[in-house]
């Protein structure tokens, strides 16, 4: 192939389960645009396609692309148990791995879940606070948390308010 012919089949975005990865990155790298998609999970796809894994994403053939769509279709069949993100589903009891725009939505109604059955962690995040054991003494300060220079400030215009009024 010549370069003119290559740069015509070069595919800047494709498009798998319904999100648009970069054709100028590596396979491997391209597939972790994907929700639920790590470097671990996107290198076992790969490999199990048998796609070259230095190849970039944009000078795949569409064969080899359907090939990739296939095996993330299926792929809680091609990973160990270990590397699934959802083991022993609340509903369902199957183990899942779960990708794309499900995983949003996943986790949002896990949260919900979570508030409605009223446990620590939903308060948690009902609150806007650290739900997973962090400290919280001196980081994740955010909204009304007045600074040292701030109260200052308020403290001479409060002083200045009074001066009118006493006049």
């Amino acid at each position: 192939m010549t370069e003119e012919t290559e740069n015509e089949e070069f595919k800047h975005i494709v498009r798998i389960l319904d999100t648009d990865l970069d054709g100028k990155r590596g396979v491997v790298y391209a597939l972790c645009g994907i929700k639920g998609v790590g470097r671990r999970v996107a290198k076992v796809i790969v490999t199990s396609t048998g796609v070259d894994t230095g190849t970039k994403m944009g000078n795949l053939t569409d064969d080899e692309i359907e090939h990739l769509k296939g095996a993330i279709n299926t792929v809680e069949k091609r990973l160990p148990h270990w590397m699934l993100n959802r083991k022993k589903d609340i509903l369902s009891g199957e183990d899942k791995h779960i990708m794309g725009s499900d995983h949003v939505l996943q986790l949002r109604d896990d949260v919900n879940l979570l508030r409605k059955i009223r446990s620590y962690r939903g308060i948690r995040h009902e609150r806007g606070l650290k739900a997973r054991g962090q400290r919280t003494k001196s980081t994740g300060r955010k909204g009304l948390v007045v600074g040292v220079i701030r109260k200052r400030q308020l403290a001479a215009a409060a002083k200045g308010g009074a001066r009118e009024r006493g006049r």
